[in-house]
């Protein structure tokens, strides 16, 4: 090792709000770049990389114990170049020292602790580690110091080590291979029903606990269904939609869901609310009230969309998550005791509450307190409004979880895709007008000089370019607030975006594979087809370039929808090995085997819009439906109204029926 001054903190200036929740710190921590690296190789040291979120709980906890440490932090400082990584900022990072880790422990999670060659090569990985020996746990500072010693005793292993990770990893990239099977109405019903085994049909779900809500699986079951009308799995999605619903992981009181249900009844949340969850959760509870009319899924979307508003509307778009904790304790902000509900309340409201909602002497929490639950709807509506609003008004003086205000466009673009499907099949304009105004903000704030970025903080667009995530969902944003508005610049600005991305992202030797990351000086380029807690960057670009294939001009319609079919063959693996893993993919192979469905509208001068709102409430999801004056968009090339009165026009791929110009009509086309 060579003797130089290491980095003062740098994370001040950063526009994650996790990275400056450790500005404050006695360790140099500096945000991942070139700088970091070439300041490792300049001192002979190993990188110490950290990777967490805001709204990880064991984050905080290892912040406080080591990071916020003088004597730990000297270490830190010392021997290593200390590196600080938010993973919602730079998912590629996470992506390619998670691998690591789970390669090397055959576990991941947050926080993640990896500590690397100056090449950026991980030797040594693993996730939490306490600041003093603990339940067989070696301390934080008795691992550096193992790595010190080897680093300067044995670097010939730890340069060993990190080549053959990093080959691992390089293997582990490579994309996914084509199949024999065809992409048909045989291999969704094996997917479909492959999937529909690992459900829980007692407690709703699939799986056992921890449980997360399984939105993506949720949203292609309803679409198998709507093309099908497969009783048993749309039996299934009610179940969990019901379960999820009235369960802890839902806040009763304010609306949105939990990041996941620590047991297999869904009482118990992990308490983080994160965006991404409750955008794709709002595209299924309102495909369900769409496709039911249910009062209850009606409830749950219009609360999800209270909760975004209020809850997580800032300066640009919506933040990404609520913290677990409060003053540091888990969960405290949300849970209730009898004598707590009586003391709001009254008695007689308070225990009729305590009845209603689950509250127990013993608690389904910690301490005697519990989550709140819904196991039915009140009698006395008027009442349970009464007592939602003066329980949710004593909980606002209670600490409150922190918020990671950071505008992310991956998540942001699914809220606004959300958004206009609830709006159009719901008819709720204002959702609509909702989704766009976010729309406008991620235009005019996170493209500078033609480049889309990752996220922005309070208006201030951050450094790191956006992923294909990133890329794909916004496109799809765009171009699904065009179906719903009419406007011609949502398809403009959306097919422009989806150009880029093919440009950037697409694997020219392998069609239809992408990479996740336009980074290629990274130890290996990650590209990840699976769907997880949002859904793949390649499903998502299957959903852009689905909707782009019908609504582009001719020529360019043909290339993007081959290059959907290019994607979609190599999704056939998952789809037929691992369907819970596939759930995006399955939504967005549905919609293709369907056609996929497109319906026109041709509207009159002065058209109430009447035919098109009722299109829009009654389509299949993935069907793409437009409306607008004959020959003002591709789909209308040369469609006009029938005899004076709006007309819609049917297509199944590129077979189309007789103009309609009536609900029943239009109703038995779709039938």
């Amino acid at each position: 090792m060579s003797e130089g001054p290491p980095t003062p903190n740098l994370l001040g200036a950063s526009t994650s709000p996790y990275l400056r929740q450790h500005a404050d710190n006695p360790v140099g921590w500096q945000e991942w770049g070139d700088a970091a690296l070439a300041e490792a190789a300049r001192r002979d040291v190993p990188i110490l990389l950290s990777v967490g979120y805001a709204a990880c709980h064991w984050c905080h906890v290892m912040a406080h114990e080591s990071f916020e440490n003088d004597a730990i932090a000297a270490q830190m400082n010392r021997d290593f170049v200390c590196v600080k990584v938010d993973r919602e900022e730079r998912p590629d990072i996470d992506a390619i020292y998670m691998n690591a880790t789970v390669a090397m422990t055959g576990q991941g999670g947050w926080p993640m602790t990896c500590f690397l060659t100056p090449s950026g090569k991980p030797f040594y990985c693993g996730t939490y580690f306490p600041s003093s020996p603990r339940g067989g746990m070696p301390s934080f500072p008795q691992i550096m110091g193992a790595v010190t010693e080897a680093w300067t005793q044995r670097r010939d292993e730890i340069d060993s080590m990190g080549q053959r990770v990093a080959d691992h990893l390089e293997a582990n990239s490579s994309a996914l291979p084509l199949s024999d099977v065809g992409l048909d109405d045989s291999l969704l019903t094996h997917a479909v029903s492959t999937a529909l085994d690992d459900e829980d049909r007692t407690s709703g779900g699939f799986g056992g606990a921890p449980k997360f809500p399984p939105s993506a699986l949720l949203e292609g079951l309803v679409r198998w269904t709507e093309r099908t009308g497969d009783d048993a799995a749309f039996d299934a999605v009610r179940r969990a939609c019901s379960a999820m619903a009235r369960g802890g992981i839902h806040d009763q009181l304010a609306g949105g869901f939990a990041r996941y249900a620590v047991d297999n009844d869904w009482v118990v949340p992990h308490f983080e609310k994160m965006l991404y969850d409750n955008a794709q959760l709002l595209r299924v509870y309102a495909h369900l009230a769409r496709r039911t009319g249910d009062g209850f899924a009606r409830r749950v979307t219009e609360e999800m969309v209270e909760f975004l508003q209020r809850d997580l509307k800032v300066a640009g778009g919506f933040a990404s998550s609520l913290d677990a904790d409060a003053d540091g304790v888990e969960g405290s902000t949300y849970v209730w005791s009898p004598d707590e509900l009586i003391g709001v309340l009254g008695e007689h409201d308070g225990r009729r509450a305590a009845d209603l909602f689950g509250v127990t002497e013993v608690g389904t929490f910690e301490h005697g307190r519990s989550t709140l639950q819904l196991a039915h709807d009140a009698d006395d509506p008027e009442w349970f409004d009464s007592v939602r609003g003066r329980l949710l008004e004593a909980r606002s003086r209670r600490p409150q979880p922190a918020r990671d205000d950071k505008v992310v466009t991956g998540w942001n673009a699914m809220t606004i895709t959300a958004l206009a499907e609830a709006g159009a099949g719901l008819r709720r304009p204002d959702w609509i007008e909702l989704g766009a105004w976010c729309a406008r903000s991620l235009l005019d704030t996170h493209i500078v000089d033609g480049v889309l970025r990752r996220s922005s903080l309070d208006g201030r667009v951050g450094e790191p370019v956006a992923a294909l995530d990133d890329h794909a969902a916004l496109v799809t944003a765009l171009l699904t607030l065009h179906q719903v508005t009419g406007d011609p610049v949502w398809r403009d600005e959306g097919l422009s975006l989806i150009d880029t991305a093919i440009t950037a992202f697409a694997d020219p030797d392998q069609p239809g594979t992408w990479f996740d990351s336009i980074d290629s000086d990274l130890i290996t380029r990650p590209r990840d087809p699976v769907d997880g807690a949002t859904p793949a960057g390649a499903s998502l670009m299957a959903e852009a370039l689905l909707a782009a294939s019908a609504l582009a001009k001719f020529g360019p319609a043909t290339r993007y929808a081959d290059l959907l079919d290019q994607t979609l063959a190599r999704a056939v693996v998952l789809l037929a090995k691992v369907p819970r893993s596939a759930g995006h993919w399955l939504s967005v192979a549905v919609a293709r085997v369907a056609g996929p469905l497109q319906i026109a509208v041709a509207q009159g001068e002065g058209s109430p819009g009447d035919l098109a709102a009722h299109a829009r409430a009654i389509a299949p999801g993935g069907s793409i439906v437009v409306a607008g004056k004959r020959d003002s968009i591709p789909l209308l090339d040369g469609r006009g109204t029938v005899d004076g009165a709006d007309a819609a026009y049917v297509c199944r791929g590129t077979v189309c029926g007789l103009p309609v110009t009536d609900r029943g009509a239009l109703l038995q086309q779709l039938a």
